[in-house]
This record gives structure tokens, sequence and C-alpha cells, in this order.
């Protein structure tokens, strides 16, 4: 499926790239096209070429919150490096796209990027419009990261095969899907001594499922009984009926794998059917407390990539204000921030070896360097990557209290 091509001898040249981080500073030079969306700006430091990187991201339409976050974060961190001379002298240009969450806008608005002449891509952001891009990625060999498509499909083509062809061109800075059911399932066990507990999901969303698979495997395996696999369809707004269902079981914990506002919703409505259980999230609960009560969701955990208001991420959380006049938003901000400190830590090894951006041997150069990552230190912790590509780290576990989104502990 994918056109073959020869890996590189560079291991002197990798090395040193690994070992030196790209960044720093304050925000980059980006070009901005007509229909897409805001990109960073600010005069570069470099005068020795340019390095276009293509970045997507949903910025408009459902789940916004999540494209912006990422796309502030990615933009914020090419700045910094930009302000510091780039990568060996040369400016490294984003190109930002809007692809609204929608898989064909988010296809359609690569290939104007592969026209626009990227040697890299950020991107996309949410699962389904993530895997989509991964497709035609794979096919021209081009390095791709993405900050929060958790689904395992993002870099195996078949996820149910154990030996499934790898897309080795895709990374991820973010967390896969099965290893946050798992991780919330072994919570439950250990930390709230749960012997029952129910789900509700999605149907049809690959975040959803996935998250929710692995969580009841888990379970399964940890002697916790599941009472109710309750399933709703996208555009669902009326859970009470699931909840009704699961207040009858009384389980100890629900598991709601979903995105913020359906979660924010039922959660709301469980509440009023009578559910007391103890609420568990994905990351996909990223700023949840503004989707429902403050009593309702009080005890609620979920699994994050990111621990909001620590030591370790004052300076990043300290930039991102001063650039973008807010609070940083959630977890996908520092993620969008790693997968360009990533992507950009891939690109010096290419740059280190002489070979000229945008050619099939420079492509495979940064993809060898991305795979050989190792303690490269990040917003979000220290990388390396499994032989799925998928990120080897520690999670944070966000709790709610008195409605803020409060780190609890690493788990």
């Amino acid at each position: 499926m994918k056109k073959r091509i020869l890996a590189l001898a560079l291991a002197g040249a990798m090395t040193a790239g690994l070992l030196t981080g790209c960044g720093g500073g304050t925000p980059a030079e980006s070009k901005a096209p007509a229909g897409s969306a805001a990109a960073g700006s600010g005069a570069p430091a470099a005068e020795g070429g340019e390095i276009l990187v293509g970045v997507l991201a949903n910025t408009t339409g459902d789940n916004a919150v999540y494209g912006n976050a990422v796309q502030n974060g990615v933009m914020l961190y090419i700045d910094q490096l930009n302000e510091k001379g780039g990568i060996n002298g040369k400016t490294v240009k984003a190109i930002a796209y809007d692809e609204k969450g929608d898989a064909t806008e988010a296809v359609n608005a690569y290939n104007r990027l592969v026209g626009d002449g990227i040697t890299a891509l950020i991107g996309s952001v949410l699962t389904g419009a993530t895997i989509a891009v991964a497709d035609e990625t794979y096919d021209m060999n081009m390095p791709q990261i993405t900050a929060s498509a958790t689904a395992a499909g993002v870099t195996m083509l078949d996820p149910e095969k154990a030996d499934s062809e790898i897309r080795t061109n895709v990374f991820r800075s973010c967390f896969i899907d099965p290893f946050q059911g798992e991780k919330m399932a072994q919570y439950a066990k250990d930390k709230l001594s749960a012997a029952t507990a129910a789900v509700i999901f999605e149907t049809g969303n690959d975040y959803a499922e996935g998250l929710k698979d692995a969580f009841v495997a888990k379970c399964g395996e940890l002697g916790i009984t599941v009472t109710n696999e309750e399933a709703y369809a996208k555009g669902d707004v009326d859970f009470k009926a699931q909840m009704t269902n699961v207040a009858a079981s009384n389980p100890d914990v629900v598991f709601c794998p979903n995105y913020y506002e359906d979660s924010g919703m039922i959660v709301t409505q469980a509440r009023q059917v009578g559910v007391t259980s103890t609420f568990l999230g994905g990351d996909g609960w990223g700023s949840i407390a503004k989707y429902a009560s403050a009593e309702d969701l009080e005890g609620a955990v979920y699994c994050s990539g990111y621990a909001a208001g620590t030591p370790a991420v004052a300076q990043f959380e300290s930039a991102y204000t001063a650039k973008y006049n807010e609070d940083v938003p959630n977890m996908f901000a520092p993620l969008g921030y790693d997968s360009a400190m990533l992507m950009c830590n891939a690109l010096k090894a290419a740059e280190d070896a002489g070979l000229e951006a945008g050619t099939d041997e420079y492509k495979q150069a940064v993809i060898d360097a991305m795979k050989a990552t190792k303690g490269l230190e990040g917003i979000t912790g220290t990388y390396e990557f499994d032989e799925y590509n998928n990120p080897i780290k520690s999670a944070a576990m966000m709790k709610l209290e008195g409605g803020k989104e409060v780190f609890s502990e690493m788990f």
C-alpha cells in the first residue's frame, strides 16, 4: 500500500538532533491562506530559507475547543522556535487549514497542503478526520503526528489484528484509546474499590467505542462486573432512558468515554434520574466543568495527558496566557505544543543530514528520527515511541472538585 523508501544511514545526525530540543521563545511566522484557520504571526529570526509544515485542526464547528487548543499549542511552539533562530537558520513556516472536524474536509485540506509544498504534517485533531488523512499520508510517506487522535486505528491499518500493518509514518503525542480504557478500569479497581460498572458510549464513534471496549475487557480481567453497556447515536440529546437503566443497576462507577459536550448532558441527566455513581471519563472530558454543574460533577475523575497548574508546566502556561490572553483551556494545547516539538526535533535530524526538504529522502529521515526519539522532555511527559508509534508515558488523573478540574495524581 505504501511506497517503499529506503531509510538513510543517519545515526550521527539523528543522535545530535534527538538530544537537542527545538524550542523556547514566542510565536512563528505562519502562512494563513484564504479559508485557513488563524495562524501564528511574528517576524522570523532566521534568513536561511523555510521549512513548510502543514497544520490541520477543527477550529470551527462541533468540538472546536479541541482544535483551537491544539493549533494554539502548535503555533506557540513554532513561534518560540523561530524566535530562537529556527532550525539550523531556517524558519519553520506553518500553513494552517480548518477542516471543521469532518473527514472529507480534512482530506481536501491535506491535498491543498501537499500542493502548498509541505514536508511534514501536524494533525488532525479528532480521530475520524485523522484516520482519513492518515490513509493519504501513508501512501505518500508524509511524516505525520497528531496531538489528540487516540484510536488504535490511527497508526494501525487493522487494529483488530495483532500483526496489523503499521502506518510507519504516523505518530501521536497523546495516549491511545485502549490505554485510557484500561487505565480507568484499573483506577476504578485500585482507587475506588469498584466491584460494578456501567458504560454509556456513542455508537459509530471510534474514540468512544475504543475506550469502551478496552474498559470492558479490562474490567473482565479485574473482576469488575459490567452491569450496563448503554449506547446512543450521534446528535442525541436525551439520555434519560439509558440513565434510568443505569440507576436501576446502581453500579459503583459509570464510565462515560465521550466528548465533553455529550458527557456534560449525560452527567446532568443521570443525576436527575437518580444515578449516584462516580463518573469516570477519558481525555475527551477536558473542559467538562463548563458543561455540567459543580454539584453534579463532584468527585468525577478523568484520564488526562496534562497536569495543569503544576510547577512542571508553569513556564508553558505563562507563555500561552501571554500569547493568547487566556488560561490554557485543556490538555490539548500542551499536546499540540509537544507534537510540534517532536516534529521539529525530527526535522532537525533531516536538516543536519543536509537533505532537501520535500524530497522522499528527507521525509524518510524525519520519520526515522521520530521513531528514534528517546528521552525528549515535553510539557506532557518524556517521550519515546513503542512499536506502534504510540508514546510511552504516564497519565495524569484529573478530579472534579468544586466545579474545577484539579490534578489528583499520576497513575
